[in-house]
């Protein structure tokens, strides 16, 4: 029974590594982004297409080779996961780095009480204490930044990027759903070769410039496809053995870590007030990452290795 213990506890413990690794790799992407010389949703396109074989290569490699059938929640994912690039990508282009990268992540608003209601994943008080310290410093964060209103066209950019919390509200919804039973380069796989061609339709829908026009944009487009695969396959691999709820609150490092490089690389610079609220953000993300042991029992998992 102890020895039992002490396995599920190193579990959740790698599992939150897992997602915080995850969340850093996946900060970079506001970055690369910008640097792609091609449209925001072609940008999300080329960024499953150089990741499809990479995840291709890795559901070759386990116990049961190869992709398996999609199930419906993986084809959901990716649906989800193709609409919240397009918002979010539109959103970067538009208005600063810090509002596009913690506007999306008020997504635990929107998956705390779903996972409550659908999944049974029903949090304790001390858990919903944290993830109220997390967002209203990520929020506090974008709202005093000197370059919050910079931007082509800002308002609208802002507008963007709160729908981008709901779209990856429910690919985290989805993905935990498929999680259960299937491996994690499987569901991610599928959920690539889902959310790919809406991606390329809404591209040529809006007459983007479908491939980058430089050298340096097609290293920026490939080098989102690398970190789809390392930043999101983190993020699902540990969203099976996590609670979405965790998940999406953890994954609240992401702004702090932009927003330092959008000030190592853009100039976008960090007033006190931001340090402050981003202090405040990380320190919500730890106590809510303790979620684990403050969770009422739920019926256990059946995961795929």
């Amino acid at each position: 029974m102890g020895g039992d213990d002490r396995d599920g506890h190193d579990d959740g413990r790698l599992a939150l590594a897992a997602l915080v690794f995850g969340a850093v790799v996946i900060a970079t992407t506001p970055i690369l982004v910008r640097l792609a010389a091609c449209g925001p949703a072609a940008a999300g396109f080329w960024r499953l297409a150089f990741a499809a074989p990479l995840l291709f290569a890795a559901v070759w490699t386990g116990p049961r080779p190869g992709p398996g059938a999609p199930s419906p929640a993986m084809w959901l994912a990716g649906v989800a996961f193709a609409l919240d690039l397009a918002c979010w990508h539109y959103g970067i282009r538009l208005t600063s780095v810090a509002n596009a990268t913690v506007l999306p992540n008020l997504t635990p608003v929107l998956v705390t009480p779903a996972g409550w209601l659908f999944l049974r994943e029903r949090p304790r008080p001390v858990f919903l204490i944290g993830m109220a310290c997390a967002v209203c410093g990520a929020v506090r964060m974008a709202l005093a930044s000197p370059a919050a209103h910079s931007g082509a066209a800002p308002r609208l950019g802002d507008a963007l990027s709160a729908a981008t919390a709901v779209w990856y509200g429910l690919y985290f919804l989805f993905i935990r759903i498929a999680r259960r039973g299937h491996a994690t380069s499987r569901v991610v796989l599928w959920t690539c070769l889902a959310g790919a061609p809406p991606l390329l339709a809404i591209a040529w829908a809006l007459h983007e410039p479908l491939l980058p026009a430089t050298a340096s944009g097609w290293v920026a487009v490939a080098a989102l496809g690398v970190v789809h695969v390392a930043g999101q396959g983190a993020i699902a691999w540990a969203l099976g053995r996590l609670p979405a709820a965790t998940a999406s609150v953890t994954v609240l490092v992401q702004p702090v870590i932009a927003a330092a490089l959008a000030y190592w690389l853009f100039g976008e610079a960090l007033t006190p007030l931001q340090a402050v609220a981003g202090a405040a953000a990380l320190a919500g993300v730890v106590l809510a990452q303790q979620a684990p042991a403050w969770l009422i029992r739920r019926p256990r998992l059946r995961l795929a290795r």
